[in-house]
């Protein structure tokens, strides 16, 4: 099968800097490796058919020769053979920018395991932060606008009382791992690369216990059940969390402990609704009491209650605002208001004296029976 040109298979023009073919070169490489691939012989062919092209176009006396003799030129310059341990030398300048600082190792361990070129060097793992946990609890409506204390329950990991976290027993202390020699990685070839992978023995850290804690089985940690009160502020709503540092899992290795985040839930009320601050609330009143105007005691979210003028005429569901009667803000003593939506309800039955008093009314009213539509924007 003949060889496709070089600057093709890149994907560049053949005036392209070197900054632009390791670019290039470096998203093929990352997009087609045979470990992201496996067992995909087409993949593996792009990336040897990519490094090979990198391999002359990244080095400029090939670079030159190819452009002016094409692949007799490098073909015969290499014995028909390309030398792809240049290219492996490269990789800490390929891929060593645009990643975050990450460089060479970090970028093929995000996608293929792990991966390092520095042999014996020691990975050992120092102390680490230990893992936050989520707790999700269910409030009452009212609790979420004038806050509560409540206990929750929870299991989270704490040093071993009898190694005191060493995860030894007695003073046995540590030895060089025999899988890896200390070095907290092992190796495989694939293809013309040596890929790096974290040791299953040590998990890493270059080392493992000689004689394991009974009690914690080596990990310096155990599970442990713990109760804890929680202060809830007034004004959370559902997705507010509460964050108590320090009380998820203790750290490995003496490492701080991560924080117990405690998610609200808040249960519905019957009456109330709410947004942001503000509560809404529906009252019903009669179509008396709408024409007439009248004084009502309403209900409010603290269980007492207050008096409401009703203004003659009103219409069926306009809003009454009364301040400072909503949820209380968060870190504040100041609360939003209360919204009364107006119910004009009709009676669904009439005795003889009030239909009397309704056609009366009817009659003195002068009602329209044959009205004409009204936009329903209209006041």
């Amino acid at each position: 099968m003949a060889k496709r040109d070089y600057y093709e298979v890149l994907g560049v023009a053949k005036a392209a800097t070197l900054e632009e073919i390791k670019k290039a070169y470096r998203k093929l490489a990352i997009a087609n490796h045979p470990d992201k691939n496996p067992g995909d012989k087409a993949a593996e062919e792009r990336f040897k058919e990519a490094t090979e092209a990198y391999d002359v176009l990244g080095d400029d006396k090939k670079r030159k020769m190819y452009d002016q003799y094409g692949f007799a030129g490098v073909d015969g310059a290499n014995g028909g053979n390309h030398d792809y341990s240049n290219v492996y030398r490269d990789f800490s300048d390929i891929f060593g920018g645009g990643f975050g600082g990450g460089g060479f190792e970090d970028i093929f361990s995000s996608f293929f395991g792990g991966g390092s070129r520095t042999q014996g060097r020691s990975n050992q793992r120092g102390p680490e932060a230990g893992s936050s946990l989520r707790y999700d609890v269910d409030i009452d409506f009212k609790d979420a606008v004038f806050g509560t204390k409540i206990e929750v329950a929870y299991s989270h990991q704490v040093a071993c009382e009898e190694c005191h976290g060493s995860g030894s027993e007695g003073s046995s202390g540590t030895k060089i791992c025999p899988t890896c020699n200390g070095s907290g990685q092992v190796r495989r070839n694939s293809g013309f690369f040596a890929i790096a992978s974290t040791c299953p023995t040590c998990n890493g850290s270059g080392q493992v216990i000689e004689n394991p804690c009974s009690s914690c089985h080596g990990t310096g940690l155990k599970r442990k059940q713990q109760k804890v009160k929680v202060t809830i502020p007034a004004g959370v709503d559902t997705g507010s969390r509460v964050v108590l540092r320090g009380m998820g899992d203790t750290g490995p290795n003496g490492g701080p402990s991560g924080d117990l985040y405690v998610y609200i839930n808040v249960k519905p009320h019957k009456y109330f609704v709410r947004q942001d601050y503000d509560l809404y609330c529906q009252i019903p009143i009669s179509i008396t009491q709408a024409s007439l105007g009248a004084e009502m005691q309403v209900p409010t979210i603290d269980g007492q209650s207050i008096k409401v003028t009703i203004p003659s005429g009103i219409q069926h569901g306009k809003m009454l605002r009364v301040r400072e009667r909503g949820v209380t803000k968060l870190n504040s003593t100041d609360r939003g208001d209360m919204y009364i939506k107006l119910m004009v309800q009709v009676p669904k039955r009439l005795g003889m004296k009030a239909k009397k008093l309704m056609q009366e009314l009817s009659d003195a009213m002068g009602e329209d029976t044959s009205p004409n539509p009204v936009p329903f924007d209209e006041e």
